[in-house]
């Protein structure tokens, strides 16, 4: 018969799987069902918002794996669909906490960078999105960990050239910089907050640059335990611990009706 499917509170039409060795009773393909037709449990289980037809498969599948004979097998076999569903309906509820405790940590960047890396006391949260710091690849962080080791050496080249006071200073350590550097340098100048001489450009790396450089550098190294520091204070444990002994109490409930119902269908074949 052609597999359907159906609705939590009917019944479900395809047999079970025949096992090697066994005689089913007889009429036992006529009365197997009986216990799950009216679907008393079911029809609870399932929420409006929630699949009965994935609550269906789950049921079928089950019937077919302990052939439920008569009213008592049927209501085990109904009750441990029901407790699969509510530990699916757990999970859910658990990553919905954990990304709400997500949501909440990556917005205040200066406690979580300030907690990752204790002992990095210059490094903060400023300009960092932690968003975007999570989903750096391992090739992305070794990208930012190079581009910050060779900004910084553009910065004490041209803070040396400018030291010198050669020829042409400034151009000459305008070309060491990198070319964010340049157009931040460039920007600033235009906007009348720096002057254009080399004096207004050695401020301008001893105030920005060299310390955005050395906190970009820093910041890549301790990329691991910031990362950690923020999927852990995402937990929120204390949150999680109602639900983590409603799922224990699933569990047991589990444990009972299969105990249940293997030892009723141990006495009933004990009997045949």
């Amino acid at each position: 018969m052609t597999r359907k499917c159906v609705g939590p509170s009917e019944v479900i039409p395809f047999p079970a799987p025949a096992i090697p060795g066994r005689v089913r009773p007889k009429g036992y393909g006529n009365v197997r069902l009986n216990a799950l037709k009216h679907g008393i449990l079911s029809r609870h289980v399932v929420l409006p918002h929630e699949d009965s037809e994935e609550f269906s498969a789950l049921l079928a599948a089950l019937v077919a794996e302990h052939q439920p004979l008569g009213a008592t097998e049927g209501h085990l076999v109904e009750e441990i669909a029901g407790v699969m569903w509510r530990k699916r309906r757990a999970l859910l509820s658990e990553g919905a906490i954990i990304n709400e405790g997500l949501k909440q940590s990556v917005r205040n960047p200066d406690r979580i960078i300030s907690a990752g890396a204790p002992f990095e006391r210059s490094l903060t949260g400023r300009g960092v999105d932690l968003r975007d710091l999570v989903n750096m690849t391992p090739v992305e962080v070794n990208e930012g960990r190079e581009n910050a080791r060779r900004e910084m050496e553009g910065v004490r080249k041209a803070l040396g050239i400018l030291e010198r006071n050669g020829t042409n200073p400034l151009e000459r350590a305008l070309h060491a910089l990198g070319r964010e550097s340049r157009d931040d340098w460039h920007a600033r100048v235009q906007e009348g907050e720096l002057e254009s001489t080399a004096d207004g450009l050695k401020k301008f790396i001893v105030d920005h640059l060299y310390v955005d450089c050395l906190l970009a550098s820093k910041e890549a190294e301790q990329h691991a335990a910031i990362k950690a520091q923020v999927l852990g204070d995402g937990l929120h444990a204390s949150s999680l611990e109602s639900l983590c002994r409603y799922e224990v109490h699933l569990d047991r409930k589990l444990e009972r009706c299969l105990a249940m119902l293997l030892k009723l269908k141990e006495l009933r074949l004990a009997d045949e």
